[in-house]
């Protein structure tokens, strides 16, 4: 379905009942409008990343609505999906080729990617050159190329150390605030959750449905001595209950 008027994405009663029968989500309601970054937590299993197959396509929902634009999504999965064949530049280009972006408006576009990413020096690498950190940055740049509205992250940085996952943390507040998108992140991190978003989200196991909603009272940009302010550990300590909770 496309956009609404007042919302960048916008799910209304979904429900998500797999073939199967398993039955993922149940009556999920929220919106995200252009300049908020919305951060899910909730159990394994408790239908986080089916929110986000839902609201790209990758998924049909069985009840409910998904209104979001999918002319101007950017996807970055768990992991980076670099093909090994094909240099920095040339990855980060593919998805824009397939959208059929011709070449004189996609390199501009390529070159502004590799520059916000801190990757411009490396576009003739490949991907076993790369770290794993620098694979999340190519992965990306391959979505700033269509200048997506959205932007959904399924726990991107999870596979990292806490050293680089912290840094591309910083690098990503630093994008949204450059681009000011709307962000859907998925995380197992209440800091990581916290640290990133103007509000954050709880889910209750299988079916998953939103128990918390929490605006985050801090202002961009954010530095990592917050992550040691007494309002930051309290949020971060009623999410932790609401999450415990959550489990069954």
């Amino acid at each position: 379905m496309s956009v609404t008027q007042e919302h960048a994405l916008e799910f209304k009663n979904l429900s998500m009942v797999f073939p199967d029968g398993t039955h993922a989500l149940d009556d999920v309601s929220l919106s995200i409008e252009r300049g908020e970054f919305v951060t899910v937590v909730g159990p394994s299993g408790c239908g986080k990343s089916t929110l986000l197959r839902i609201a790209s396509g990758l998924e049909t929902h069985t009840g409910g609505e998904c209104n979001v634009d999918r002319d101007s999504i950017g996807y970055v999965f768990q992991d980076a999906t670099l093909f090994p064949w094909r240099t920095v530049r040339k990855n980060v280009e593919l998805i824009a080729e397939l959208h059929g972006v011709g070449s004189a408006t996609m390199a501009p576009r390529v070159d502004e990617s590799l520059e916000l990413v801190g990757l411009k020096e490396h576009e003739v690498k490949y991907p076993r050159q790369l770290s794993g950190g620098m694979k999340m940055r190519a992965s990306l740049a391959r979505s700033l190329v269509l200048q997506p509205d959205v932007f959904l992250f399924d726990e991107p940085f999870g596979a990292l150390d806490e050293i680089s996952r912290e840094r591309l943390n910083d690098e990503l507040l630093s994008l949204f605030k450059t681009k000011n998108f709307a962000g859907l992140f998925i995380t197992h991190s209440i800091a990581e959750a916290v640290f990133l978003s103007t509000r954050v989200l709880v889910m209750s196991a299988r079916p998953g449905r939103i128990v918390a909603d929490y605006e985050v009272p801090f202002g961009y940009p954010r530095s990592h001595e917050i992550r040691y302010d007494a309002a930051f550990a309290e949020l971060s300590g009623k999410i932790s209950n609401d999450l415990r909770g959550a489990h069954p």
